[in-house]
């Protein structure tokens, strides 16, 4: 592939002519991974003068994409007035009238939330399935109604709504014989187009919906293809040895607004196989304030497997603005003496407090799982 940019479009157009079973992209969080969908969206499946209004029916569509899912299909009535009666709204469409009134999927919806987040949190749909509540178990047969959950919560729940869609489509497509499906609502639908499903799990719920993600894919015997992206290296990880691939993809947005889509091949996508336990080592001595030298050597190996992962020739590169600064104190800190007699320094408070900071930098710039504390509770991006 050539290294000049391309438009979203262009890059829409490289995946579709690819013609791959599962092209599973890695990106940077604000790269374009949603645009991109909605750009693919548009090449496969463009809309004709007239159709907006059977835009939302099942059977017209060729693309079933996961962001446009959550975008538009749910929304809270937050009871302004009273503050009591909150719930979150289920657009009526196709997808929704069919997975919860002609298949019957609420539990199994319900079932899958309660796994990923608490059995103690339980959805309530209306009658008619245009809303669902959320009530939550306190124990002592205690309950609290008409919860506010969370953005990751409802993250949690979409997806598990969007899941059992998946697992349906996917069995119907399954038949080979069209004439002896239960339904040809599906029988258009060339693509699924997943672009960071649940960004809110911690890490051993992440690793397993990567998992069963990959199992529901590899169960999948009919011409579907699935388009996975995210800018999570673990998730990515996991899916990449879970469906067997021999490369990956890297979306970069370059300086000039135009982009590129590149193979990796490889032990590259392979790089952070233990990238979580260097990581975890590290902050736990930050916490602790004890940090010592051989935790720099921690850091800049760290530093190398993200370089590796992302392609960078050179870890230094992805070093803060003053790269030659923090070089020289990692070398300072990773540099191997011969003389036994030589003191060792012990770090400085000053330098201690760049093991942090160039852990930080790591992790907020280069696609790393992260909790976030939010309303005092914790979530994760």
């Amino acid at each position: 592939m050539d290294d000049m940019g391309k438009t979203l479009t262009e890059i829409a157009q490289q995946l579709s002519d690819a013609n791959k079973k599962v092209p599973l992209i890695y990106a940077f969080n604000g790269t374009g991974k949603t645009r991109l969908s909605r750009e693919f969206k548009d090449l496969v499946s463009p809309k004709i003068d007239g159709e907006e209004a059977h835009a939302s029916e099942l059977a017209a569509k060729k693309v079933l994409y996961y962001s446009a899912f959550t975008e538009d299909l749910f929304y809270w009535d937050n009871d302004l007035g009273q503050d009591a009666e909150r719930k979150l709204q289920i657009q009526p469409n196709a997808f929704t009238k069919w997975v919860l009134e002609e298949q019957g999927q609420d539990q199994s919806i319900t079932a899958t939330f309660q796994h990923y987040t608490s059995d103690k949190l339980t959805p309530h749909f209306t009658t008619d399935f245009s809303a669902v509540s959320f009530s939550f178990e306190r124990g002592n047969e205690a309950q609290e109604s008409n919860v506010k959950i969370s953005k990751g919560e409802e993250s949690n729940f979409i997806w598990s709504f969007f899941n059992a869609l998946l697992e349906q489509l996917i069995s119907e497509l399954n038949i080979a014989e069209v004439a002896d499906r239960s339904t040809d609502v599906f029988n258009n639908l060339e693509y699924v187009f997943i672009d960071d499903p649940v960004s809110s799990l911690d890490e051993n719920h992440l690793i397993e919906l990567a998992v069963n993600l990959a199992a529901l894919i590899k169960s999948s015997q009919s011409d579907l293809k699935f388009i996975l992206t995210t800018h999570n290296a673990l998730f990515y990880n996991v899916l990449f040895n879970e469906l067997g691939l021999k490369s990956g993809l890297f979306l970069e947005r370059l300086e000039d607004e135009t982009f590129t889509l590149t193979e990796k091949r490889g032990d590259s996508n392979k790089s952070f196989s233990y990238h979580l336990h260097l990581k975890q080592t590290i902050e736990h001595a930050v916490a602790g304030n004890r940090v010592e030298r051989f935790h720099f050597t921690l850091l800049r190996n760290l530093y190398e497997k993200t370089a590796s992962f992302l392609g960078y020739s050179k870890w230094s590169e992805l070093l803060p603005d003053d790269k030659q600064l923090y070089l020289s104190r990692i070398i300072n800190f990773t540099s191997h003496s011969t003389l036994s007699s030589e003191t060792v320094a012990q770090p400085t408070p000053a330098e201690k407090a760049t093991v942090k900071l160039l852990l930080d930098h790591l992790k907020n710039n280069y696609g790393f799982w992260q909790p976030v504390v939010a309303d005092g509770e914790t979530h994760a991006q």
